[in-house]
């Protein structure tokens, strides 16, 4: 049975080890899933750096991130979730949505549960939009956000030059409050 909970300080080691196979599976077959090209140099340290001080860093303050890890019965890291700020302060009433799911798990209902993890805590929390931004040739992530509830709001072609593909980009967004204008979230 796989268990889900917040992830805390004491589990990014485990989690950037899980990170960096994800991106080392990035392009194999074909697919994208990431806006980078595909490393097996693991997790950049600028990526460590960010997850590492946003999870310290208090909801509601610039550069915070809420990240649950989902743990195999060997207690090894099987997916994640991460919720986050947007950077522009008046937005602050949104959140954005970055997850992976291992590759041996994948299709077994595992995102759904970690999407819904998510979005019940920010319900919770008071925010009132959570977005994402998704690779438009991973079809099958883009499904998982649709049944969701999320809801295809734009898509840029050519965003991202990853060796010698041009890779477009789909913004989705979901509503999670009837009165966006009144929410306060923290």
């Amino acid at each position: 049975m796989i268990s889900i909970r917040p992830a805390a300080q004491e589990d990014l080691p485990a989690l950037f080890a899980y990170l960096g196979e994800q991106l080392a599976e990035n392009g194999r077959d074909g697919l994208l899933f990431q806006p980078m090209a595909p490393t097996t140099d693991g997790v950049p340290a600028a990526m460590r750096e960010r997850f590492a001080a946003g999870v310290a860093t208090p909801v509601g303050q610039p550069g915070w991130r809420q990240v649950w890890i989902a743990l195999d019965d060997d207690g090894a890291v099987a997916g994640h979730i991460d919720l986050r700020g947007r950077p522009e302060p008046a937005s602050s009433h949104r959140a954005l949505l970055g997850m992976g799911v291992r590759h041996d798990l994948r299709r077994a209902g595992l995102g759904t549960r970690l999407v819904r993890e998510a979005l019940a805590w920010a319900r919770s929390a008071g925010f009132a939009w959570v977005d994402l931004e998704v690779l438009a040739q991973n079809h099958k992530a883009r499904a998982l956000y649709v049944r969701t509830g999320f809801h295809e709001t734009g898509e840029v072609a050519d965003l991202y030059r990853i060796g010698d593909a041009q890779v477009g980009a789909v913004s989705m967004s979901m509503r999670l409050t009837e009165a966006a204008t009144s929410c306060h979230p923290h």
